[in-house]
């Protein structure tokens, strides 16, 4: 694992006084979006299709702090849009690491060298740089020549600096096995912390849905990739839990677990999760926790939730299960994730079950590029 002891054995200490206390639903990180503005604007966002008087709005310090504070997760992650465009942002990063937060700011580095002198080393703060392939993977993906190699020499500067970095990887469709552990093994080079993955979940506002992956897609590709590594004796560190890692290869049969990322922008509090934007909004913590109809969510439970694998929803159910199975957990840990033989089952679909279930399943793979002439999906 990519992270170090002393994060390690904080959030150990927190999820364990939680159990220890028979709370059923808490936080293990949280995401504080600043504002949606962007430099870039990549084809799987789905976070900057919003009015300009939207992309212009910025939360105060007070506000992200006093959110903080509500929610007291120990994590505290900071993406965006572009998170180094608020100019209040090194006042906010500096009242987290007084709280002794673990803040994790992604970035797209591009606005990196010119503010990084605003921030300072600290075991508390990690630099997380987007990064979705080499160069030519990764240009593509935020839909510009250059950017990778501006995140590169960011990253570079960063930790001549002494500060944490690791990086932030979404794969999308069509990504090479090969070509994913090439990656990996050159981020491990860079000498980052460790590495952050997802499979891309069809955001319901990207200008592109035909870059996202399926379940079935994400757990073949994982596998592959983690094949290739064990073939090659790659040390790869990844900055997120062996039982989550376990899961993305098809080995684990994990339900969501949205609560343990709850997300905080400049609506409120976003139900049920940083992923679905159309749900509504909770005006404290408190209400989100206790007023989200949380059943209502999750693989087989809604067709929204049915392609997603995001850490930001599985990880917190891949962390209850390491610590509901230590040996499990140790074995994977020291041997990596099963990369042959059956996979895991899926989850039952239980559409029937609600009464205002309406949603008709359609594979990801027939999902079509927007048309740019009428504004609606192609396959409308």
């Amino acid at each position: 694992m990519g992270i170090p002891l002393i994060q390690q054995t904080t959030i150990a200490r927190y999820i364990l006084s939680k159990k220890l206390t028979g709370q059923k639903r808490y936080p293990l990180a949280m995401m504080l979006e600043p504002l949606f503005q962007c430099n870039l604007a990549c084809a799987g966002c789905g976070k900057i299709d919003q009015p300009k008087e939207i992309l212009q709005k910025r939360m105060s310090v007070e506000q992200a702090l006093a959110a903080v504070d509500e929610c007291d997760a120990p994590v505290v992650s900071i993406p965006g849009g572009e998170p180094l465009i608020h100019k209040d942002l090194p006042k906010i990063v500096e009242g987290l690491i007084e709280r002794k937060k673990f803040v994790y700011l992604c970035t797209n580095a591009i606005l990196m060298p010119k503010h990084i002198d605003e921030y300072k080393p600290s075991p508390y703060f990690t630099w997380s740089v987007h990064l979705d392939g080499l160069e030519k993977r990764h240009d593509e993906s935020v839909c510009m020549d250059g950017v990778f190699d501006k995140a590169v020499a960011a990253i570079k500067l960063a930790l001549s600096k002494g500060f944490r970095v690791t990086v932030n990887c979404t794969l999308f469709n069509s990504e090479p096995p090969e070509e994913v552990a090439d990656f990996f093994d050159y981020a491990m080079e860079l000498g980052v912390e460790g590495i952050t993955v997802s499979p891309g979940y069809s955001y319901q506002h990207a200008p592109r849905q035909d870059v996202f992956l399926g379940r079935s897609e994400s757990k073949h590709l994982f596998r592959n990739i983690f094949k290739v590594g064990k073939e090659r004796k790659s040390k790869w560190a990844f900055n997120q839990s062996a039982m989550f890692m376990d899961f993305i290869a098809g080995n684990q049969a994990y339900q969501c677990t949205p609560w343990s990322n709850p997300t905080y922008n400049i609506f409120g509090w976003q139900k049920p999760c940083y992923l679905l934007v159309d749900e509504g909004y909770a005006k404290t913590y408190k209400e989100l926790m206790e007023e989200t109809e949380w059943e209502k969510y999750g693989v087989g439970i809604n067709p929204k939730c049915d392609n997603c694998m995001a850490h930001c929803g599985f990880e917190g159910t891949a962390v209850d299960d390491m610590f509901a199975h230590p040996l499990k957990a140790l074995k994977v840990s020291m041997f990596g994730p099963r990369t042959d033989g059956p996979m895991a089952p899926d989850l039952p679909v239980k559409y029937g079950d609600r009464a205002d279930a309406t949603a008709i399943k359609i594979p990801i793979s027939s999902i079509q590029r927007r048309s740019s002439s009428t504004g609606v999906d192609a396959n409308h």
